[in-house]
C-alpha cells in the first residue's frame, strides 16, 4: 500500500514538472492543454494506468489550476 503512496507522489511531481514546463513555453492555451493531455495519457499508457479521456481532462485542468496560483 506504501508503494502507491510513492508512486502517485512521482507522478504528481512528473505531471506538475511537465505542465509548468509546458506552461511556460510561448504558445497558446489550446497548442498547451493539448501537449500537456498527449503528455499525461503517454505516460498513463506507459505506466499501465487507466484513466477515460474525461478524467485525464480534469487531472490536466487541476494541474493548470495549481501552476497558475
Amino acid at each position: 500500500m506504501r508503494s502507491l503512496g510513492y508512486i502517485g507522489a512521482f507522478l504528481g511531481g512528473a505531471i506538475a514538472g511537465a505542465a509548468i514546463g509546458l506552461l511556460v513555453a510561448p504558445e497558446t492555451g489550446r497548442d498547451t492543454r493539448a501537449k500537456i493531455t498527449d503528455t499525461v495519457e503517454d505516460f498513463l499508457k506507459k505506466h499501465n494506468i487507466k484513466l477515460n479521456r474525461k478524467e485525464v481532462g480534469d487531472l490536466v485542468d487541476d494541474i493548470q489550476d495549481v501552476t497558475e496560483e
